[in-house]
């Protein structure tokens, strides 16, 4: 049976019964997250084996902790920072289900990409930002150890300061990497045009100046690795819309043919008159 998809379903589903569902949708989301947690409370150590991997390519062989506590809360918080990237199918699944009952067909189908385009540009991100930016930003801090002016310096970095770090590098990388989805769905909803757009590039590539000088540690080298896809995935987000644009006026001219036939039909039935006796 060929998949198919519905236009808005015929309910009539009062406020209150929204909120439980809503309600319902959200508990299981925290559910999600909290079973990921508990799972990734147990391979936390592997899990920060591997975020600590592009310090120790770098060159640092050791990390320290100030606090009696802090090494588990930086267990807890890379046990947190991944179980919330586990349950993210789950949470997206959730949402969909919450707001695609108001939907017409024709924007679920507008929305599924953007959808699945979310995780794989988030993950894009953020693997740039692990194996490519991170090794790079970390090898160049490292580099400011020796001795200086009879002094030995030397880098002791702490766990609970790297973790942070780290995940703002991810998080900083994978949030800039949804720039298109965020374009593509204004562009989608009329809010904004391609035209639009092209006549503020000056100012956009400011603002991704900017955001990739907060995103990022403050060296020079960190902020170009993310500045410069932003700009392509940029332009790349206007070639996409040129394409829907494209598609979006040739299926209106379809449909204004279609509805110009029908009314001709339906003119030509009227002259007709009613058929005789």
């Amino acid at each position: 049976m060929a998949f198919k998809i519905h236009d808005i379903d015929e309910s009539q589903a009062p406020l209150l019964e929204h909120l439980i569902e809503l309600r319902t949708r959200l508990m299981r989301c925290l559910a999600a997250i909290i079973v990921s947690f508990l799972v990734c409370m147990a391979f936390a150590q592997k899990i920060l084996a591997f975020l600590v991997h592009p310090l120790v390519e770098a060159g640092q062989a050791k990390l320290i902790y100030t606090k009696l506590y802090g090494q588990f809360f930086v267990e807890m918080k890379v046990a947190l920072f991944a179980a919330v990237f586990i349950s993210f199918p789950v949470i997206s699944n959730q949402l969909w289900a919450f707001v695609a009952p108001g939907l017409y067909a024709k924007e679920k189908k507008a929305f599924l990409p953007f959808l699945f385009a979310t995780p794989v540009l988030f993950i894009a991100g953020g693997a740039l930002a692990y194996y490519v930016v991170m090794p790079t930003a970390f090898h160049w801090f490292l580099g400011f150890q020796g001795n200086t002016g009879g002094l030995e310096i030397e880098a002791l970095p702490n766990s609970e300061d790297y973790l942070d770090l780290v995940m703002r590098f991810i998080l900083g990388f994978g949030i800039s990497f949804l720039l298109p989805v965020l374009l593509l769905l204004l562009n989608r909803a009329g809010i904004v045009s391609r035209k639009q757009l092209i006549g503020a590039r000056r100012y956009v590539i400011v603002a991704i100046a900017a955001v990739s000088a907060i995103a990022t540690p403050p060296d020079v080298g960190s902020m170009m690795m993310l500045a410069v896809p932003l700009l392509l995935l940029f332009e790349a987000s206007l070639v996409l819309m040129w394409f829907g644009e494209r598609k979006r006026e040739k299926e209106k001219a379809e449909e204004a043919a279609a509805e110009a036939a029908e009314a001709a039909a339906a003119q030509a039935k009227a002259l007709e008159g009613p058929p005789g006796p």
